[in-house]
């Protein structure tokens, strides 16, 4: 399965899919659909029914071959790369039996060193996917989509293995967050599902942050600064004592765990007008609330030192902690937890510090707990992913099907 996984993940990651934040279509990019368009033909090929909607959701249904109600579940992946970093002409390299030395990557003097990512300890024999330096690999979540359509595969080729219906779902834009905005639950009409986007072996996450982006903008006063005194208010100036008022340990650098942060990703202007991007993220909700009312704390009291209230803030929610509508529903997370236990995986439910799909579904009606795809240093050029872990992973989704379909699962 090894070489099929190969094969699979270099045709995928080849395929430019990058999201673009500023665009106002769904897909953000026309080229998502390069992919989408090869996944519905292979599904065809596999003999499966598609359907794929003008926003670029492909679903698919692999249907029932056992003869009794089962639970209809739904696997689910998106197809597109992060903004972050080059995604164009990935060239990915393939290191057989790793064995735990530093690797440069391609011609460039990026190095992939297991002083600087020790999870690459754990992988010493393993066959590794790198890149060649000049680009991200987009194993987030192309991983993802090669596990299910290996899954769907081999489940098809074994029709001596019971399951019940199963929903397979490809989708854009979730690297921008957007990617559950057009999902229509009713017609994916799966029971809950799961998302394959985690990232190291033994991930099963049912818990995420509560997320807001934040925009704050500051109004300067820009006059001739040889008759400033008094005059001037430089907006670059009032937002580096916004962002001096936030507290400097609670930041993605130096938090773990269920602390929360706020993260400045952009910061950009000049005397007249400055803007500042954040995100927030809490997994406690009235954490999250207070982190929120801080802004605006912030912002009043800069205000009250000028006329005009020249800061201004803007926040939006963007997903809540999905353990709120995971967690009432243990077999959710009990059926993967008896496969990882026969396929000897430990299973890892650490919170995810990061956005997934499953946190707005979740919201949305589809309970959608997420599972590890075996990858890491996601949306850089350090990425990588093992082809042993993804072969767990791919067990991983024929188990879950499996295990579903057993009469006293149900």
């Amino acid at each position: 399965m090894k070489a099929q996984i190969i094969d699979r993940l270099t045709r995928y990651v080849k395929i430019d899919t990058q999201s673009d934040p500023n665009s106002e279509s769904t897909p953000s990019t026309e080229k998502q659909w390069d992919l989408l368009r090869l996944l519905e033909s292979e599904l065809q090929t596999l003999g499966l029914s598609t359907d794929i909607d003008e926003y670029g959701y492909l679903f698919a249904t692999l249907e029932s071959n056992v003869d009794y109600d089962v639970p209809t579940i739904g696997f689910l992946a998106h197809v597109d790369t992060s903004p972050d970093f080059n995604a164009t002409g990935v060239n990915p390299q393939i290191i057989e039996n790793y064995d735990g030395q530093a690797l440069q990557l391609g011609k460039t003097n990026r190095v992939l060193n297991p002083s600087v990512f020790p999870e690459l300890n754990h992988l010493i024999g393993h066959t590794l996917m790198v890149t060649d330096g000049t680009s991200l690999l987009g194993a987030d979540d192309k991983a993802g989509v090669v596990e299910i359509m290996e899954g769907i595969k081999y489940l098809i080729e074994h029709p001596e293995i019971k399951h019940g219906r199963i929903r397979i779902g490809f989708t854009p834009d979730e690297e921008i967050g957007r990617g559950p905005h057009k999902f229509d639950i009713e017609r994916f009409n799966a029971d809950f599902a799961y998302t394959m986007d985690g990232s190291q072996f033994g991930e099963l996450q049912f818990e995420s942050f509560n997320a807001a982006e934040a925009t704050v903008t500051c109004h300067g006063v820009n006059v001739h600064p040889g008759s400033a005194k008094n005059a001037m208010v430089n907006a670059i100036s009032l937002g580096q004592q916004f962002n001096s008022l936030l507290p400097p340990k609670e930041v993605p650098e130096r938090t773990e765990g269920y602390e929360g942060f706020y993260h400045l990703m952009k910061f950009e202007g000049n005397v007249e007008k400055a803007t500042l991007q954040y995100i927030i993220r809490d997994h406690d909700k009235k954490e999250f609330d207070l982190r929120k009312k801080r802004l605006m704390e912030i912002r009043d009291d800069i205000n009250t030192h000028y006329e005009g209230y020249p800061v201004k803030v803007d926040v939006h929610d963007q997903y809540y902690n999905m353990a709120e509508k995971i967690k009432p529903l243990h077999h959710i997370i009990d059926i993967p937890k008896r496969v990882f236990a026969k396929l000897d995986i430990t299973p890892n439910t650490e919170p995810i510090r990061g956005g997934t799909d499953g946190s707005q579904l979740s919201f949305m009606g589809l309970p959608t707990p997420n599972i590890f795809t075996g990858c890491g240093n996601f949306h850089g050029p350090f990425e990588y992913a093992s082809i042993d872990v993804m072969e767990k992973a791919v067990q991983v989704v024929v188990g879950i099907a499996e295990e579903v379909a057993k009469k006293e699962s149900n």
